[in-house]
């Protein structure tokens, strides 16, 4: 499973025109699921995004994560964004062509459950999710807060 996350001080997502998710602070994620993930993956992908520390304390310092903050007056959210280009592979390992292949990534059937099954995991840690509409054109507007943005490979940081 991939993500690249966003620290954003407000986020939302439209599709058709109309706003279908928006958060007022929190993490913008986009996540895509790649063939082979499995419950494992979501799980640690789910813990990982709601302990990490990337919301500054008193000090200034990043030391706060989404868990954190569910205490405090206006606790941050995640704004959950399907994005199978992730997936793409662009490397040496590619013969010929520009165009980007998207064979690692997990089917759309098996992906849309999984997105779900994600959201759920992060709403049942008490955290406010938005997402988009899986499978459909969005548009995507942010703030990005200092900027602070990461990429999160589960396979990568955990066998």
């Amino acid at each position: 499973m991939r993500a690249v996350v966003q620290r954003v001080a407000e986020a939302q997502v439209g599709v058709d025109g109309k706003t279908v998710g928006s958060i007022p602070g929190g993490l913008l994620v986009f996540l895509c699921m790649m063939a082979g993930d499995t419950g494992d993956d979501e799980a640690w992908m789910a813990n990982k995004l709601g302990l990490l520390r990337v919301f500054v304390d008193a000090g200034g310092k990043m030391n706060r994560s989404l868990q954190d903050l569910l205490t405090t007056p206006s606790p941050a959210g995640v704004l959950l964004i399907s994005q199978f280009t992730l997936a793409a592979e662009l490397g040496p390992g590619r013969s010929k062509g520009n165009r980007p292949s998207f064979r690692a990534a997990m089917s759309p059937e098996e992906a849309a459950a999984a997105i779900g099954r994600m959201a759920l995991a992060l709403q049942q840690r008490g955290f406010l999710v938005a997402s988009g509409v899986f499978g459909r054109h969005m548009q995507v507007h942010s703030v990005n807060d200092g900027p602070v943005t990461l990429w999160l490979d589960s396979k990568a940081t955990h066998g």
